[in-house]
């Protein structure tokens, strides 16, 4: 058995941005029409580590491309010596025709570039064509494939705004994405001053409680969510839920994991018809863009992103020549 191993460099030269929206955007079609096969990933809880592991198995049809992700995610880590990462990932491709492990990747380079890639891609569907003005809360790896991929869907933003309460780590962000992006990226003062002066917005954070006020929010904005992936993480204020019209990537997963959504629906200020649609189904044209704004595009991330991502990105390094190949 041959596998081609790619790193976290390797991973980001394989796979340029433009192309992950491309694979992802194929990804949600796929999942949006039954297209695809995405069981609950699975859970291993190691308590003596307050460690948890999960393992992520999807396959797309149309496209034939087979994957899963084992996901590491142990806070202890960080007390080790040297510290380590709390949040590791490997993702291995397989063969579709024969299962035989083909490669395995940087599982986080890769969800940070799978992430933003779904982000663009809402982008592209639902913030206007003659956006010039972008925004990110938060700063971390998220955020900075989150910027690329807004920028990358609407070349024609020519200045951005970021905000974290970490002030050192927005202001290494803000000059590594203005070389990065040939764009003036700056530092602000707040999270509202950010969403205020943005036309198209990304919210990467960890936080547990809103981040911005609804009355910081234009009714023309258009803004990518993705940092609540639990249910007791609501991150986006309940009166933008409430007023915005809100796409997501897939209505099961959404329901079942972020309190975005979950808890204006259990307050009783929502109900599950206020999502007009998946992000799949715009794009394959079998429902419609929103006609009003503000649009609010809510990701928990989705299996078949791997997936898309993973073999779009091992096809590329095998025909450019990167990463080693061994023989197990």
């Amino acid at each position: 058995m041959k596998l081609r191993l790619l790193s976290a460099d390797e991973v980001r030269e394989a796979m340029p941005m433009a192309e992950a929206i491309r694979a992802v955007r194929q990804a949600f079609v796929e999942l949006s029409a039954g297209r695809a096969t995405m069981p609950v990933r699975a859970r291993v809880d190691v308590p003596s580590r307050s460690g948890i592991s999960l393992y992520m198995p999807g396959y797309l049809a149309g496209a034939h491309q087979l994957a899963t992700k084992i996901v590491g995610i142990f806070p202890e880590n960080l007390s080790r010596t040297p510290p380590l990462p709390t949040i590791n990932a490997l993702v291995v491709v397989l063969d579709p025709d024969t299962g035989v492990p083909a490669g395995a990747m940087h599982g986080g380079v890769l969800t940070a570039i799978r992430t933003g890639a779904a982000s663009g891609v809402a982008t592209e569907e639902l913030a206007r064509d003659d956006v010039r003005t972008a925004g990110v809360l938060g700063a971390g790896v998220q955020a900075r494939t989150q910027l690329e991929a807004m920028v990358t869907a609407r070349p024609g933003i020519e200045s951005a705004s970021v905000y974290d309460p970490r002030t050192g780590v927005a202001e290494s962000f803000a000059a590594d994405m203005t070389e990065a992006l040939g764009i003036p990226v700056r530092v602000a003062r707040s999270a509202d001053e950010v969403v205020a002066g943005s036309e198209v917005i990304a919210e990467a954070t960890t936080s547990n409680t809103p981040v911005f006020s609804d009355a910081a929010l234009r009714d023309d904005a258009h803004l990518n969510a993705i940092g609540s992936f639990t249910p007791d993480m609501q991150i986006i204020p309940e009166a933008t839920v409430v007023r915005s019209a809100v796409v997501v990537d897939h209505r099961e997963s959404c329901w079942e994991e972020t309190g975005d959504l979950i808890q204006p629906r259990d307050r009783g200020v929502i109900t599950e018809d206020h999502i007009l649609a998946e992000i799949g189904e715009i794009s394959a044209g079998t429902a419609p863009r929103p006609a009003r704004g503000p649009t609010l595009f809510k990701t928990v991330g989705t299996a078949v992103q791997d997936v898309a991502v993973g073999a779009a990105a091992l096809a590329r390094a095998e025909e450019h020549g990167l990463g080693t190949v061994v023989e197990l």
